[in-house]
């Protein structure tokens, strides 16, 4: 994104987060840590930005995200209910008031005819917040994550200007 850091959508974010006194984190699989290098680019994100996990493997998904077992064998590593899991599993790990998750297929292999590559899946949840948003992205692997990334913090923005 062109212009000073003062139109930066990351630096909107930060302002807004720290206008409204809460805590931010990310979960993160398609985009492999993405969104928070941009959110960190931004200096001073320590004052709301707890951290990430990027949670690639599925055990790491289990294991520290607390995604259940069954979930990924229904529905999938690439699926709304696993987006879900893994945002309310880093918001409790993190103790965050609000966490933001990812799952995809970047490409430029790895999809199926019902889960094609540039499927993602961004899910936000805290401060009344539970939604998960459905995305089909065309393009390079760096241009799915990119995409990917921006429409996360879109998200994050939009919702953070309704708290």
């Amino acid at each position: 994104m062109k212009g000073s850091d003062a139109t930066k959508l990351e630096k909107v974010i930060g302002d807004l987060l720290l206008e409204k006194k809460l805590t931010f984190g990310t979960a993160e699989s398609c985009t492999g840590g993405l969104i928070a290098k941009r959110i960190t680019d931004i200096p001073g994100s320590s004052k709301y930005f707890l951290g990430s996990v990027v949670a690639y493997d599925n055990s790491i998904k289990e294991k520290v995200l607390e995604v259940k077992e069954d979930t990924l064998a229904k529905y999938g590593a690439v699926s709304e209910e696993t987006a879900l899991e893994m945002a309310h599993g880093v918001k409790k790990l993190l103790n965050a008031d609000i966490a933001l998750a990812s799952t995809g297929i970047a490409g430029p292999g790895g999809g199926t005819e019902s889960k094609p590559v540039g499927l993602v899946y961004i899910s936000l949840v805290g401060q009344n917040i539970n939604i998960c948003n459905k995305y089909s992205f065309s393009g390079t692997r760096d241009e799915i994550r990119w995409r990917s990334a921006v429409c996360a913090l879109n998200l994050l923005k939009r919702s953070l200007e309704t708290i």
